[in-house]
């Protein structure tokens, strides 16, 4: 059994493991000059917070994880911004999650 999920609508918790969703790529337009998420049939063009959350979306690094590394990266990060962008991703099937 595959413990991996999407969620729509339900709150991150921080022992999840988020990972992109196998039809979602995450790459460079150079174009745009942007961080960008390939999906079939569209393309999500990402701020470079964006681009940083997803990055350690390994399905290694918990969401609690990705906040410290986020943490000691730039001043501060704020916990439910990252808990939000998640859950929005989730909702658009982006990305799935293992429980921590």
């Amino acid at each position: 059994m595959d413990s991996t999920r999407t969620r729509s609508g339900v709150g991150v918790s921080g022992s999840d493991r988020p990972r992109l969703a196998r039809h979602v790529r995450m790459s460079f337009c150079r174009r745009r000059q942007r961080p960008i998420l390939q999906l079939p049939e569209t393309v999500v063009v990402l701020n470079n917070s964006g681009a940083a959350i997803l990055e350690l979306c390994d399905g290694r690094h918990t969401v609690a994880e990705i906040v410290a590394a986020l943490g000691a990266r730039y001043r501060t990060v704020p916990d439910d911004e990252v808990r939000r962008f998640l859950t929005h991703l989730a909702a658009r099937r982006c990305v799935e999650f293992a429980d921590g």
